[in-house]
């Protein structure tokens, strides 16, 4: 796996929270993956993407092959081959070894709950457009949430190969991969075991998840990730949320030059910080080794940088949570 702008401190090397967060991966998902590992750098946002992650994704009683099936269609929906790839592969494992492959294809599910599910989390992208809001319980609309952000991440910080060579785009690698990881897969997670990795502080947690632990696993990364708004002025935080309200999810045909348009009245202490914000918020693989370069001339340090991808993700995916109603079933 390689990083695209850094690399991130060795997973054998982490103390504290973060330790504790890659001994949680360990037990119950995958070991250290690359995004959690890319977001070590600043720990209370691993640390609430991970918990979001388990409560909503692994643990509770929702069927985990639909929680896998959104998680895909998400990733679809917003560009990210690396999420994609990895959740088919977890399809796989759960042993939907047909709908994995309809949807690593692009295709649409033959059953009806599946297929009412995918078009749910792909119209999620541009909520506003579609009127677009959740019927289903917490755990499913947790990991829609989820991997709004965790896909930006992922391709603002990542590589798009989940293996060497793009070995994952063979059916036959996603099969077997995914053998591997099914005992993994189909173990069953108790809730709430994430939530003790969280800050102490309270943050009230949404309507839409009613008592889930997933609604306290959400608060926390929206006020984590929120918190890297402070790289950037006022008028440049004012931009990235007007734009993300605005914008509504649309796919910009030429993202640098849209970008760039946008920046071009800021301060120009503020223009390549809200330039990255933006791109992470819609086009996260167009952020270029150049922002990147000009970014560290005022913040040197890893986390800024990490932070500043997050504060971008996570304006996205919280626009798509305004959205919500209550839980309903």
């Amino acid at each position: 796996m390689t990083y695209r702008f850094f690399t991130p401190p060795k997973a054998s090397a982490a103390t504290g929270v973060t330790a504790a967060v890659y001994r949680q991966l360990r037990d119950e998902f995958l070991g250290p993956v690359p995004t959690f590992q890319a977001l070590s750098v600043v720990p209370e946002v691993q640390a609430a993407a991970w918990a979001l992650l388990r409560e909503a994704l692994l643990a509770g009683d929702a069927s985990r092959v639909e929680r896998e099936l959104v998680a895909s269609a998400v990733s679809r929906a917003n560009r990210c081959r690396f999420c994609l790839d990895a959740h088919v592969m977890l399809l796989h494992a759960l042993g939907e070894h047909q709908l994995a492959e309809v949807v690593a294809q692009g295709g649409t599910p033959s059953a009806p709950r599946h297929a009412e599910l995918v078009a749910w989390a792909e119209a999620s992208r541009s909520p506003r457009a579609v009127g677009w809001s959740s019927p289903y319980r917490p755990e499913i609309t947790g990991t829609l949430l989820a991997f709004h952000f965790i896909n930006r991440i992922v391709s603002a910080l990542l590589d798009p190969d989940l293996l060497p060579g793009g070995l994952q785009r063979s059916p036959v690698v996603r099969s077997v991969g995914g053998r591997l990881y099914a005992r993994a897969a189909r173990e069953p997670k108790e809730p709430g075991r994430g939530l003790a990795l969280l800050d102490a502080g309270p943050v009230p947690a949404p309507d839409w998840a009613g008592d889930s632990p997933v609604g306290v696993a959400y608060a926390a990364l929206r006020d984590a990730a929120l918190r890297g708004g402070h790289l950037l002025g006022d008028v440049a935080r004012q931009t990235v949320a007007a734009t993300v309200r605005w914008e509504d999810g649309r796919y910009p045909a030429r993202p640098v030059e849209w970008a760039a348009d946008l920046i071009r009245d800021l301060p120009g202490a503020d223009r390549v910080g809200a330039r990255i914000a933006l791109l992470a918020a819609f086009a996260p693989g167009a952020i270029r080794t150049g922002d990147v370069a000009l970014w560290r001339l005022t913040h040197p340090p890893d986390a800024d940088l990490v932070w500043l991808v997050a504060y971008g993700a996570m304006t996205a995916t919280e626009h798509v949570a305004q959205a919500l109603s209550p839980a309903r079933s």
